[in-house]
């Protein structure tokens, strides 16, 4: 797939004969998400033997030929900026970044600029995914402004949708080191609770059980006692916003100096001001995946930052 506008002229299989269109063209075109046939669908660029489609849940037929038309990427209004940033891993398809506590990922309302993607614009010098159908760099997954830790970006859009695919049937391995208020008196634990915006107050992420949230499990273990804390792993197994620090507080030990989801009286909060620490204590320590076009497993860990590390020697016991 090229920059420009392209076609794929995709022939339904036997094997996804009798399958809703979005999810057959997704099978038999590998490089398409179904969200992204569906999107495509949507905007008229899905074309089947009596002309277009936009109903995705059209069942087909094995022999039926689609012609799908990839549009050209509108370009992104965000300027590339010589931004320092820590590489754990690059070659032509991806780059895993090693994320500063305080770097947000992608401009926003208040972050238009200073993100990582303008520092991925310079660095990547326009070798970036434009899946989605705009030009912007290959954000598969985000990590939270002050969270820090290892984050992977798609330079194109066969690693993209091959990177998406395994965060969707949750076999990417995420692993979370986190520093949680309060002496944690089981060994290990699974939180297994649906989430989804708060009723009460739509910047936070809550627990809601409700058809609007979405599916969320983190597993944790306990990884050394702390002078009332505890140091944590957490394993995610679906990727929600806020997930850790949302899980961890509805088990009674949210994470230090989390400044949303730690209550009113948080924890050490005159010792986290001591120190000058103003952020969750969460940092993304472990991430491994299947090379979307190699098919080579792939592991990277990461130190725990200095902030971090100063916190857990002042908490040690």
């Amino acid at each position: 797939m090229d920059r420009g506008v392209s076609t794929i002229e995709a022939r339904i299989t036997d094997a996804a004969h009798g399958l809703r269109i979005d999810k057959a063209l997704a099978e038999v075109v590998p490089d398409l998400s179904r969200e992204r046939v569906k999107a495509l669908m949507a905007a008229g660029h899905v074309a089947g033997p009596d002309g277009p489609v936009s109903d995705g849940k059209r069942k087909v037929a094995a022999g039926q030929q689609f012609v799908i038309t990839l549009p050209a990427a509108v370009p992104l209004d965000t300027v590339a900026q010589d931004i320092p940033l820590v590489v754990a891993y690059e070659d032509d398809h991806l780059i895993v970044i090693d994320k500063p506590a305080g770097l947000v990922v992608h401009p926003a309302a208040g972050n238009l600029d200073g993100t990582l993607v303008n520092a991925l614009l310079h660095h990547c010098a326009g070798n970036l995914s434009g899946i989605g159908g705009v030009a912007r760099p290959g954000i598969v997954h985000r990590i939270d402004k002050d969270t820090s830790g290892l984050l992977v970006v798609a330079k194109n859009d066969v690693a993209h949708e091959g990177l998406a695919r395994q965060f969707k049937d949750h076999s990417i391995d995420r692993r979370y080191l986190a520093i949680a208020a309060g002496r944690v008196l089981t060994s290990a634990g699974t939180v297994d609770a649906p989430l989804a915006r708060s009723p009460n107050d739509r910047k936070k992420m809550a627990i809601v059980r409700s058809p609007l949230a979405k599916h969320a499990v983190t597993h944790w273990r306990k990884l050394r006692q702390l002078r009332d804390a505890s140091l944590i792993e957490c394993r995610l197994e679906t990727g929600r916003t806020h997930q850790v620090r949302v899980h961890m507080a509805s088990i009674g030990h949210p994470l230090l100096g989390d400044p949303v989801y730690a209550g009113r009286r948080p924890a050490l909060r005159a010792e986290l001001e001591r120190l000058d620490f103003r952020r969750q204590a969460l940092h993304a320590a472990t991430l491994g995946f299947i090379h979307p076009v190699t098919s080579n497993a792939l592991a990277f860990d990461s130190d725990v930052p200095a902030d971090m590390q100063e916190l857990l020697d002042h908490l040690h016991v």
